[in-house]
């Protein structure tokens, strides 16, 4: 069962001066997103800043967002932690909010085994009843679950359902495609990938891209998948420079900066995230302008 097919955005978190959660905001960007055809909604994933909020916080944060959503496209919570008996607990009170689905980072810190990656999402998988999709970022996590993993946890779990792909290594893709033979929903989890991903097999992309561009990042994907493949492409690389610039520091700072500048109240970040460097913020500004976003 897929979750969505489609251009997923990484939703960002607005902020107040204080730091505190900005719903106003929050509400604003994510009818912007619906307006402009985004396919689901993943709240309190990197680009969320999970990391620096409180369980009450992001809990706040999913309810909210599923009842702005209102059943319009499905909202995925990002519920992983390093600790299985964490995730268990925190996805259960997250179920009871009406989300569609969870993203379930790969254990940080940790560095489980293969053995070990298994059995955590085993375990979670038997603990919740809603979809699982499976987030492999090993340049955040220091973990990467190899492909072998993966299709054994979704042959075993009929609720692992898809994997979002953010290895940046093409080759360990295609083994995952090879060996899923269509069980398991791949998702590009780099923006500079989502062609590459989609030419393997891959349903769609969880993207920071698209709170900038939503409407382009959905049509990039849906154009590909309706194998209008040369319209796609062209859309990948037309937005090329604007995707490394999103991604010259750690992600979400690069994107927070380009939402202030295209007008939005999107306020800062918490440490021990810190605001864009001048220099590449200035950078960032004039690449928007020369693609006539602000």
């Amino acid at each position: 069962m897929s979750l969505f097919k489609g251009a997923g955005v990484a939703l960002i978190t607005p902020f107040n001066k204080d730091k505190s959660v900005n719903y106003d905001e929050l509400g604003r960007i994510i009818d912007r997103q619906i307006e402009g055809k985004t396919d689901a909604l993943i709240v309190c994933g990197t680009t969320g800043e999970p990391a620096t909020m409180t369980e009450e916080e992001k809990l706040s944060v999913i309810e909210f967002a599923v009842k702005r959503t209102a059943g319009r496209i499905p909202v995925i919570a990002g519920t992983g932690a390093n600790s299985t008996a964490a995730v268990i607990d925190f996805s259960k009170k997250v179920q009871k909010l009406g989300v569609d689905g969870f993203l379930i980072v790969t254990p940080f810190y940790n560095k489980a085994t293969q053995g070990g990656l298994y059995e955590h999402y085993k375990t979670i998988a038997q603990s919740v009843e809603l979809p699982i999709i499976i987030y492999n970022v090993p340049s955040r996590t220091g973990c990467n679950i190899q492909p072998q993993t993966a299709v054994k946890l979704a042959h075993d779990c009929k609720n692992i359902v898809g994997i979002k792909e953010a290895s940046g290594n093409i080759s360990q893709v295609a083994k995952l495609a090879s060996l899923a033979e269509g069980t398991l929903d791949i998702y590009s989890g780099n923006d500079d990938q989502i062609i590459p991903i989609l030419s393997l097999g891959g349903v769609g992309v969880i993207s920071v891209l698209s709170n900038v561009v939503p409407q382009e990042t959905h049509d990039m994907v849906t154009e590909y998948l309706n194998g209008n493949h040369r319209k796609a492409l062209d859309i990948q690389l037309k937005y090329l420079d604007l995707i490394n610039l999103l991604f010259c520091e750690v992600n979400p700072i690069p994107v927070k900066a380009a939402m202030n500048y295209m007008g939005f109240n999107v306020g800062g970040l918490r440490l021990p995230l810190t605001e864009i460097e001048r220099q590449n913020g200035e950078k960032l500004k004039q690449e928007l302008i020369k693609m006539s976003i602000i």
